[in-house]
């Protein structure tokens, strides 16, 4: 509810205007009310306030003064002005601060309601556009932290940006851990963040495949690290009750210039709950690696690997696994065992790769060949499992043409074309730039977004002129339009024809 306070010397006004307006009915709460402006300023100090209406005429301070040193108290105060002087110079005054009306006594009901009403809508636009404001400026943290870690910027560039986003590095060390929820767990950054509190040695953001990372820093590695993960099954516990949650954790590292290796090897540590799904927890310092079973932990030049899943060149990548494969095997007291860890890894790698080639995630991929390689007998068996995994990348690079996010945006016009969207709320929903969006969709669909879901809107309307009895107006709302001439217009611009005359022809 949006909060008022109401000043003027006679009483009969204060009582009346209790009495007339439903308030409550409104959105809107009484908060307090003074008989002067003296009065009113001392009352409003300690409260928030939305509103004001106020008498211009008053002892001790008149009106217009009250609302100059209200507006110091709350710069964002609306003022409804009431008088029972229709004086010019009052008016005029009172404009140049800026009020939502002014009203005469006795005052008009219906008047008065209009103005809450027009006022309550400009405080709902202030509040979606701080929303948004709020949202961008979380996005552009995501993006930049984001891009950081994963070395994208400079060091000397991040903290440059870092100071305008208010992140610092007071500590030595620092430690990264990925939370992952279902996706039915709404504001899953802002319930972390809470769970937190105000704890300026962390520093969360949610990355790109939507998982809430969590950079810990501290001095002292082992008490650090403690406390780390006491924190995370805190919030373990708040989550749990939610759904599905899952921690991995990586490894302390210094700070700045090794933070990219925690980050990383919490990621490769993440991606081992497709060998151990009943996991909620996945620290990677606890992970056997293959070095530990008698292998070299990379015998593969991956970075060839990786060149060539982004090409697609599938029998390359085939036959050059088959070759490294074969070298493994000879190597000196090679083992089944040793030989299951490092192709795990390889499969990590692999999932971690694709992640990064599409931006988005794909949780059940590689499960099967996965299970494979856990219970293979032999050597053959685990490298048939590699080669099916690198056939399957492949495969879904080549068939996926567009870009996830514009996937995603897709399926959302299908789904929800009758609602409004916008690049914009979308862009925010998605955690990319709504101008890159837009290009990128562009890009992938041939058309504008604008142009697109018209397009779309349209097609579903003629389909209703066609099959249903609604009125034209009915159907332009059942497809997304609020205004009929705006779906007069576009209508005939996809079609040619007005939708009215579509209708009779059908």
């Amino acid at each position: 509810m949006y909060r008022v306070f109401i000043t003027d010397d006679e009483p009969f006004i204060i009582e009346g205007l209790y009495d007339i307006v439903d308030w409550s009915g409104m959105g809107l709460e009484i908060v307090g009310h003074a008989e002067n402006g003296e009065q009113a300023l001392e009352r409003m100090r300690p409260m928030t306030v939305d509103i004001l209406i106020t008498d211009i005429s008053m002892p001790e301070m008149n009106g217009l003064e009250l609302i100059r040193k209200a507006r110091v108290l709350h710069p964002a105060l609306k003022v409804i002005v009431l008088s029972g002087y229709d004086d010019f110079r009052y008016l005029k005054e009172a404009m140049t601060l800026g009020i939502e009306n002014y009203l005469l006594k006795p005052i008009n009901l219906q008047e008065l309601q209009g103005t809450l009403a027009a006022t309550i809508d400009k405080l709902n636009m202030r509040k979606d556009e701080q929303f948004i404001q709020e949202q961008n400026t979380r996005m552009l943290r995501d993006h930049i932290m984001y891009r950081w870690l994963t070395g994208q910027i400079a060091q000397a560039e991040m903290e440059e940006r870092g100071r305008l986003l208010g992140i610092r590095w007071d500590h030595t060390r620092l430690l990264a851990a990925i939370v992952r929820t279902g996706p039915d767990v709404p504001d899953r950054l802002e319930l972390i963040i809470q769970v937190l509190g105000d704890q300026q040695d962390v520093i969360p953001f949610s990355n790109m495949e939507g998982d809430t990372v969590l950079l810990f820093t501290f001095d002292d590695p082992d008490e650090g690290k403690l406390k780390a993960r006491q924190q995370l099954e805190r919030i373990m516990e708040q989550l749990k009750p939610l759904g599905m949650v899952r921690v991995s954790l990586g490894t302390v590292q210094l700070l700045p210039d090794e933070a990219h290796i925690s980050y990383r090897n919490a990621q490769k540590a993440l991606e081992y709950f497709m060998v151990h799904p009943g996991a909620v927890w996945m620290d990677y310092t606890e992970l056997s690696s293959p070095s530990e079973a008698g292998v070299l932990r990379d015998p593969f030049v991956w970075g060839d690997y990786a060149k060539w899943l982004v090409s697609k060149d599938k029998d390359s990548f085939c036959r050059r696994l088959e070759e490294d494969f074969r070298k493994v095997q000879e190597m000196p007291e090679v083992t089944l065992d040793s030989i299951q860890a490092f192709s795990i890894e390889f499969m990590v790698r692999l999932k971690m790769e694709l992640k990064e080639i599409k931006h988005t995630e794909h949780t059940e991929i590689f499960r099967q060949e996965m299970l494979w390689i856990m219970n293979a007998g032999s050597v053959d068996d685990i490298l048939a499992a590699l080669q099916q995994a690198a056939s399957r990348a492949v495969d879904s690079l080549i068939q996926d043409g567009k870009s996830p996010v514009v996937h995603q945006v897709l399926a959302r016009i299908h789904e929800a074309y009758a609602e409004e969207l916008s690049l914009k709320t979308l862009a925010v929903q998605y955690k990319i730039h709504p101008v890159y969006l837009g290009s990128l969709f562009q890009k992938d669909v041939g058309e504008s977004f604008t142009e697109y879901v018209n397009r779309y809107r349209i097609e579903k309307a003629k389909a209703l002129l066609k099959e249903s009895s609604l009125k034209v107006h009915e159907i332009a709302k059942e497809v997304g339009y609020w205004e009929s001439g705006y779906f007069y217009k576009q209508f005939k611009k996809y079609v040619g024809v007005s939708p009215t005359d579509f209708k009779g022809l059908h």
